[in-house]
């Protein structure tokens, strides 16, 4: 006998399903926040007159980059209680995926900042501004406008990397689909349902950040 279709457990699974798409979301956007505001920082850290400062910022680019995020997060929730550093789930999720992000965007943010003409920079410091007000009036809206598609992708390929977390018992979707599929034993029918909820998910991530960047980007994108 085939098998045979069964969608009726989905009724009373909503709620659960709904639960652990919030936590995803939740993890993402704060994530994206932090990691941003730290590859900017990155990025600005890695071309410093500093040679310690470059080096150190080089150094966890390329350690984050060449190790799987699993690791990273299994390093964190388990390995740094041997030191006393004992962090609850969410905390170890939010904090792994915020150093596994921010070491994939420092390279896009540093791209876009060599993409800025040199004189540009030159042009604003000689009209008096500082510093400062050069990267943040000259620099970053240019080199956002070029890293803007790059950064979205990132984000969104983060937000699907967080089905990890379900390792360390977050109740994000991945979570939820396992505990559904263990008492419904219908782990087609599920993984389908969720595969359609992160698909769901991603488009309309895409299109809120590209909305977001039309409407807050001088210029539009590039």
């Amino acid at each position: 006998m085939g098998y045979t279709l069964d969608f009726g457990w989905l009724e009373d699974a909503v709620g659960l399903i709904a639960s652990g798409a919030v936590m995803t979301i939740f993890l993402i956007v704060v994530t994206s926040i932090i990691g941003t505001v730290l590859s900017v920082l990155g990025a600005a850290a890695r071309r410093s007159r500093y040679r310690i400062l470059r080096k150190a910022v080089s150094a966890y680019v390329e350690i984050i980059r060449n190790t799987p995020f699993l690791v990273q997060l299994f390093f964190i929730f388990f390995g740094l209680p041997r030191f006393g550093i004992l962090l609850d789930p969410i905390t170890a999720s939010v904090l792994a995926m915020t150093l596994n992000m921010t070491a994939y965007t420092t390279e896009i943010v540093g791209a876009g900042l060599d993409a800025v003409p040199a004189g540009q920079k030159e042009a604003a410091t000689a009209l008096g501004l500082r510093p400062w007000q050069v990267f943040i009036k000259v620099v970053m809206p240019q080199a956002l406008k070029v890293i803007f598609p790059a950064l979205t992708s990132q984000i969104v390929i983060m937000m699907l990397e967080s089905s990890v977390v379900s390792q360390i018992a977050v109740r994000e979707l991945t979570y939820e689909a396992d505990m559904l599929q263990a008492r419904t034993f219908r782990a087609f029918e599920t993984y389908f349902i969720i595969t359609l909820v992160y698909l769901g998910l991603s488009i309309g991530l895409r299109k809120l950040l590209f909305a977001v960047g039309r409407k807050t980007i001088p210029g539009g994108m590039a």
